[in-house]
Order: C-alpha cells, then structure tokens, then sequence
C-alpha cells in the first residue's frame, strides 16, 4: 500500500485528487494539507511515500515545503510530485535542487497520475515531457544559479560518473543496466554511493548536479 499526502490551497483541486486517490485499492491518502506549514507537519506525523505537492501556496511555497520535509524526514524519505503549470520555470528549477522527483502538469491525466504516483514510490522520477523542456531550457540559461562544478565528480569511480551520466539523462535504472550490460542492483549500489560521496538526497538532484556539471549538455533543437 503506498500512502499519499495530498497538498493544495485549493479545496476543490485537493478535494478531486484525494478522491480519485481513494479510488485505488493500492493507494491510501493519508493526509490532506492546505498549506506548506500543514504539510510539514502531516509528513512529519503521517509518513506517507509520496507528497502531491502545489508549487505556489500562500505562506510557505510548495519548494520550502519539499525542502523541510526532505530536510527533516528519516529514511526511508517521501518521494515529493510538483504539480506544475507551464509558467514556472523558476520553481521548477528550485523544486529539483530541492529534492524533488517529480513534476507533473495539473492538466495531467487522472490515469497518468495514478500510475506516476507508483512510479515515484518506486524510486524512479518523473516529470511532464514539457516540463522537462523548459527544465533543460532554464539550465542553460541561468549560470548564476549553478551551485556545482566538474570538480565535484573527481571524488567518483569511472563507472559511478557513467550511471551519473545516464541518470543525467532521464534513464531508469533498468535502461541503465542494459545500456552498461550490467544488472540492475548493480546500477542502484553505484548510483546510491555517488549520492553518499556527493551528498544528494534524491535522483532528481543527482539530474541536477549532471547538467550543472556539464556532464550532461542540453541538447538544442535541429534548425528545419
């Protein structure tokens, strides 16, 4: 059963997604929260899996919610969903080097969100294939903002900056044990001591520390 806290200032939006929720037998909401402060508190005492998290609440923002509760969980952490619209590139940026590791558009879907709730519980990330447009998009145009150099991989084996590379490029472990013809524990023990080594709380900033790097370069679109 994976638990889920459902965080939105708007009762009617948190109210739709708690239902459709509850519709599935394999899913348990285990809070509902109005505001960034509430979510603090009900990760704190209700330990759900994943986090539906509204990016823009009044008071404490949904990235100073993640931020905490990331901050302040044990493990096993909960994994935080952004729920995201076109125009927030800035948050979304910030919600990744918060920890975050997954963002889905509010137009999403209600099967696609169902089953990325499951996605994310199980350890993968995720994200809107638009959102992850302008997610590259703001990387390569926001330097001021790069927090980590090349000089942050020297203390990885060879093959720790390849699972890197790769995880850098929105591969599941799966994909990555193929690609390297290697298993998937094995590619989950190389990524989990780069995350150690590189103190990193989630995949999503392990995403965030390739492209700040340069060890994954955007790639710009083709001119017609």
């Amino acid at each position: 059963m994976t638990k889920v806290l459902v965080v939105d200032d708007q009762i009617l939006v948190r109210a739709g997604l708690a239902a459709l929720i509850r519709a599935m037998p394999e899913l348990e909401v285990v809070g509902e929260a109005a505001t960034g402060e509430e979510a603090v508190r009900l990760a704190a005492s209700a330990r759900p899996d994943v986090i539906l998290m509204d990016i823009r609440m009044p008071g404490m923002s949904g990235v100073a919610a993640t931020e905490r509760i990331l901050a302040e969980s044990a493990e096993p952490r909960p994994k935080v969903v952004i729920l995201t619209t076109f125009d927030l590139d800035d948050y979304v940026y910030n919600a990744l080097r918060a920890g975050a590791s997954g963002f889905l558009l509010k137009d999403t879907p209600p099967e696609r969100l169902l089953t990325a709730i499951q996605t994310i519980a199980s350890g993968e990330m995720l994200f809107a294939p638009t959102v992850t447009r302008r997610l590259i998009e703001t990387y390569t145009s926001r330097a001021d903002q790069v927090v980590h150099t090349s000089r942050d991989l020297e203390t990885l084996t060879g093959r720790e900056v390849e699972v890197l590379e790769l995880v850098g490029h929105a591969l599941s472990n799966g994909e990555i044990a193929a690609r390297l013809c290697v298993s998937e524990a094995t590619v989950k023990t190389h990524l989990n001591r780069t995350m150690t080594k590189l103190a990193l709380s989630s995949r999503a900033q392990a995403v965030a520390l390739a492209y700040e790097t340069g060890l994954v370069t955007p790639r710009r679109p083709t001119p017609a």
